[in-house]
């Protein structure tokens, strides 16, 4: 892969951590971490190169991206997937759009879902239909009465799952934003 693929430059790359991606690719290769879980290539990202936490998971996610240990959307739990909409509504009426199981059944068709924790007007955590994913929900203001509503749905089977419900969740963010305009 090459470095410009990834989500973070060479220059960034190597201002936080000395090293660029090409150089990162090498050492990690040398250290024997093309045969390495995710957790063992973070441990050797610290302790043979010092790098801090945010960085050793960037530079691990990054190498195994490049060698085809993970692709896009992959993480430890399975796939991830996350869309977003900015609303024409202050904060407290979109969460209250997710909250209420009426207004929620208005613009998304999916009924069986448990909400594990509720932050008012900042978040929710969400066991999904399925009772294996989760569904993260986080409310933002964007200035006088607007806001934006972030959906991240994890533990996702596949790649091919990650693209459906992305592609899902795009719909049912637009019927959100529809239904709060009426």
């Amino acid at each position: 892969m090459p470095a410009k693929a990834l989500k973070v430059g060479d220059e960034a790359v190597k201002k936080a951590t000395g090293k660029t991606w090409p150089q990162w690719f090498t050492a990690l290769d040398k250290a024997g971490c093309a045969k390495k879980s995710h957790k063992e290539i973070v441990a050797v990202v610290n302790r043979k190169f010092g790098v801090g936490p945010w960085w050793q998971q960037m530079v691990t996610v990054g190498y195994e991206q490049a060698r085809g240990l993970r692709v896009q959307h992959q993480t430890a739990q399975g796939f991830s997937i996350s869309r977003s909409k900015t609303v024409p509504v202050p904060i407290a009426s979109a969460f209250r759009a997710w909250k209420d199981p009426r207004s929620r059944g208005k613009w998304l068709d999916h009924k069986d879902l448990v909400i594990r924790r509720a932050t008012a007007n900042r978040s929710m955590r969400i066991t999904w239909g399925d009772g294996q994913t989760s569904v993260e929900v986080m409310f933002y203001p964007k200035g006088a009465g607007k806001s934006q509503v972030t959906v991240q749905h994890s533990k996702l089977a596949d790649a091919r799952t990650g693209e459906k419900m992305k592609a899902y969740w795009g719909k049912a963010l637009d019927r959100f934003a529809s239904q709060l305009q009426n």
